[in-house]
């Protein structure tokens, strides 16, 4: 059995990967650390298998490539899947698999900790320490105690931010899901309309998927709704906030703070280092990182030491799976 990983990161997935394999000496791997494109999909001839991840849309050329080596199996290290054209998939008769679970305590501590840092004003407190200004006044906090925090999508990641902000933080805890978790009904938490939990919560936070009918969820007529100075974390996929409506929103006040760990056209500049922040090629980005009431992260939520080992040892575990012929529960397609 032979497999070949694309886009192995050196300085964190290279390690569990060459644990998983010491752990599998009858499986070949073959890894390098470029991504997967029509110019390096040869690596993978005479494989049996394929393990990828990238932010990059999957090129149908490459997907091709593989299909025309006999390959059909296909697993990546991560959650979404929107960097795929499913007809490639289906034209070419891949069968792929996704991790769907891999540490949802990772991104839902990393959204409190994005709350926490908006209401109590740290980034505030840090210019002024730089400045040497240890002065309190006036970067008066508030406390998440007694807000109500709106819970967008309460899935694996969604539901344990609930919890943490509920049974941790003392917030009163509102959600929306069009599939209500069955862990959360007994709580009373559940609202019946998207436009329900938009008026009511002080804190919205999004963890849903990026479905073609969710794209730009949080738009001008989304933040209308909205109480005047909510504040808004979006730790789930950044083409669900139009970034447009959200500096509008922030010019106008409507949004006090934001907390981002992804962004709409996020793939042209986060994993990149440009030397300074004036180099960096997205005005929009610029404008946002700017204020002192926003908070970027560069889609970094996910990544612990626990999560990323997650992540490799289930997509290997699982191309194994399928090319044993085994039904598993993360596939997201069938040929």
């Amino acid at each position: 059995m032979k497999i070949y990983v694309f886009g192995v990161r050196g300085g964190d997935e290279e390690a569990p990967l060459k644990n998983w394999m010491a752990e599998h000496p009858e499986v070949e791997v073959g890894f390098t650390h470029d991504i997967l494109t029509p110019d390096n999909a040869n690596l993978a001839k005479g494989y049996d298998g394929v393990c990828s991840v990238q932010r990059e849309p999957y090129a149908r050329e490459a997907l091709k490539m593989l299909h025309d080596y006999g390959i059909s199996k296909l697993s990546v290290r991560n959650v979404g899947v929107d960097g795929f054209n499913f007809k490639d998939l289906n034209d070419f008769g891949f069968t792929l698999t996704n991790v769907p679970v891999y540490s949802p305590n990772a991104i839902a501590e990393h959204a409190s900790f994005l709350v926490g840092r908006l209401l109590r004003r740290v980034p505030e407190f840090d210019d002024k320490f730089r400045a040497g200004n240890l002065k309190w006044s006036p970067t008066i906090g508030t406390e998440i105690a007694g807000k109500t925090v709106g819970v967008i999508g309460t899935g694996h990641i969604g539901s344990v931010f609930a919890r943490i902000m509920q049974f941790g933080y003392g917030a009163k805890v509102i959600a929306y899901d069009i599939d209500p978790n069955p862990a959360l009904e007994n709580l009373g938490i559940y609202v019946d309309s998207l436009d329900e939990l938009l008026a009511q919560a002080d804190i919205i936070s999004i963890h849903t998927p990026l479905a073609p009918q969710d794209y730009h969820m949080i738009d001008a007529d989304a933040i209308s709704k909205m109480k005047q100075g909510s504040y808004l974390i979006n730790c789930a996929r950044g083409g669900l906030v139009d970034t447009d409506a959200l500096i509008a929103g922030l010019d106008s006040g409507k949004i006090a703070g934001a907390g981002l760990d992804v962004l709409d056209n996020e793939n042209g500049i986060f994993q990149k280092d440009f030397g300074s922040f004036d180099a960096i090629p997205n005005e929009k980005f610029k404008n946002l990182a700017s204020r002192d009431n926003v908070i970027i992260t560069p889609h970094t939520a996910f990544y612990t030491k626990r999560a990323v080992h997650n992540m490799v040892y289930e997509a290997m575990d699982t191309q194994i799976k399928l090319l044993n012929g085994e039904i598993t529960k993360n596939i997201v397609n069938t040929k």
